[in-house]
């Protein structure tokens, strides 16, 4: 580290099964040295135990049971539900994940195919595939609602470009620390009324106990069958066997998933083939080996000069 905040180096373990080396040149390339790697289990099982600090993605929490020496665990993403809630991570062990690098390009995603989806795309392929002039007028966005279920900063770039199409913006979220966004703030004690207000329902929330399979025939059903559901959040959020009825029925306009309980989606999963399900590989908000490197680097230079981390998780809220 250039600013000299700490003589001492911290020992970095950085974990990938794929692309921890990259990750090891982003560092050097930032100026820190003091790193060991590591793309496989045996291989963390042998360095673990001289780690303070984790830089990881997926890390084998059994192997967490060893790590008396790891004092911080910053993560390579953001999801967190597994390692927040793993009786492995000793309870003095700091755990961070990456923030404010996911918004723009998740909610681009969601912007694409709800506009492919309003402005009918599919039916102006056909038309053209089949050499027919006949037009038709689609709906406009303005003055439907948008409902956000989690307004943190992913969610706060949904409402914002919500706002660029003139759209009434609710959202829905424990803290209601961002409820000054939206036009509406709903609690967690309100979703039928959250859901049934939906033009377009954004699920952007972590998954914890209170969250998982909130998304169940009881909302389903108070929903509008001209809504759109988007799930960029968690598989978990949503009962699948309950969409899957649903969609099946038609009972919602069209479900926009790209995540799912079980990942990558079985192929034999109904979902795959309903017409009015967008299914995608859980690609929505891609992350960039330099900048979560420089997210870390930056939280390093934090945690070497006793300052606060960002991006701390709450293990008791499980994000």
């Amino acid at each position: 580290m250039e600013d000299g905040s700490k003589a001492r180096l911290p020992q970095v373990l950085i974990y990938h099964e794929t692309k921890a080396m990259e990750y090891v040149h982003e560092l050097l390339k930032l100026g820190h040295a003091n790193v060991a790697v590591a793309s496989t289990q045996d291989e963390a099982a042998r360095l673990i135990s001289d780690a303070e600090v984790l830089f990881c993605w997926r890390f084998p929490l059994a192997l967490l049971d060893h790590a008396e020496h790891v004092r911080w665990i910053q993560l390579m993403g953001a999801g967190v539900e597994d390692i927040a809630a793993s009786p492995q991570v000793p309870a003095q062990t700091v755990i961070t994940r990456i923030t404010g690098q996911f918004g723009q390009p998740i909610a681009e995603y969601i912007w694409a195919f709800v506009l492919h989806v309003v402005k009918q795309v599919d039916r102006f392929r056909y038309q053209q595939a089949e050499t027919v002039w006949r037009p038709f007028a689609t709906e406009r966005l303005a003055a439907q609602t948008l409902a956000v279920a989690g307004i943190g900063s992913i969610g706060e770039e949904i409402v914002r470009l919500g706002r660029a199409f003139q759209m009434r913006v609710i959202g829905l979220s424990e803290s209601g620390r961002l409820s000054h966004t939206v036009d509406r703030h709903y609690s967690s004690g309100e979703w039928q009324e959250f859901a049934a207000n939906a033009d377009v329902l954004v699920l952007s929330l972590p998954l914890t106990d209170a969250t998982r399979e909130v998304v169940n025939t009881r909302i389903l059903s108070a929903m509008k069958e001209s809504a759109i559901l988007v799930n960029i959040g968690r598989g978990g959020l949503i009962a699948e066997n309950d969409l899957i009825e649903h969609m099946r029925n038609r009972r919602l306009r069209a479900a926009i998933l790209d995540v799912f309980q079980s990942e990558p989606l079985p192929s034999d999963s109904p979902l795959w083939r309903l017409p009015n399900v967008f299914i995608t590989p859980h690609v929505s908000g891609p992350s960039s080996v330099p900048d979560v490197s420089r997210f870390f680097f930056e939280n390093l230079r934090r945690y070497m000069a006793a300052q606060p981390l960002e991006g701390v998780v709450d293990r008791d809220r499980g994000y």
